[in-house]
């Protein structure tokens, strides 16, 4: 049908002309769409505000050739004012969106709307540190578009684990006959993170040392931007300040 209505998350914007902008959104049903939302760039626009990224909106779209039109927003989640207002919620929620926007659009899922919905709510709320939600939502997403770390059994041979030495190129875990020459090992509680971060496991993320969680944000950065083929521009800015009252 020429005509449809969708919840998406706003990844993105460009301008367009004098008072348009091409808007690229994360749909529920439709995967990544990009569309024309004319006039929003005027301060007379209806719904211009309900289009900004970390918006989420239930947006009705005309079909067209190239690029679709928004014909009408509403609010479903107003998150952008309270993710910008904290630099570390901001750039953790830079990343999210760019790395949404880099996964292709075969791989586009309602499963992958709900988490990235989720991972923004979180973050507009302060619920958990910026990073923490950041790296939770990457090792869920690679999971969801079939690139899971392997975190028990080696990654290469299936050999039974435990075992100490992720590389990233290989899929997660190895073991010692897989390993390359050289691979740094990593502590049992980092890896012990990993799989609460892949799980969603809060208790024992929010409780996690300093040290511990930025080895695991490091590895969980490497992993992600290995498959995704090339860097997350957006990581390079994101910063570890504790949130408001964390100790």
């Amino acid at each position: 049908m020429p005509t449809y209505r969708d919840e998406a998350v706003i990844l993105r914007t460009h301008k367009l002309g004098e008072a348009d902008r091409i808007v690229t959104m994360l749909s529920r049903r439709h995967g990544k769409v990009r569309a024309v939302a004319k006039g929003v760039r005027r301060t007379s626009s209806k719904f211009g505000s309900r289009l900004e990224p970390f918006m989420v909106a239930d947006v009705q779209l005309y079909q067209g050739r190239s690029l679709d039109i928004v014909q009408q927003a509403e609010s479903l989640g107003a998150y952008g004012a309270d993710i910008a207002a904290h630099y570390d919620r901001f750039t953790s929620a830079n990343a999210m969106v760019e790395t949404a926007d880099r996964l292709s659009d075969a791989e586009a899922t309602p499963e992958q709307y709900l988490l990235l919905v989720g991972g923004l709510r979180a973050l507009s709320r302060g619920e958990h540190a910026p990073r923490s939600i950041l790296d939770s939502y990457l090792l869920r997403v690679m999971a969801l578009s079939g690139w899971a770390p392997s975190l028990g059994d080696c990654a290469r041979c299936a050999a039974a684990g435990p075992h100490s030495t992720f590389v990233a190129q290989l899929g997660g875990l190895v073991c010692p006959d897989c390993a390359p020459a050289g691979s740094p090992r990593i502590a049992e509680k980092t890896l012990a993170l990993l799989r609460s971060l892949m799980a969603g496991e809060w208790d024992v993320i929010d409780a996690a040392a300093p040290a511990e969680t930025a080895a695991a944000s490091g590895l969980v950065a490497a992993y992600a931007q290995w498959h995704l083929e090339r860097g997350i521009r957006s990581l390079a800015h994101v910063t570890d300040i504790p949130r408001e009252g964390a100790r």
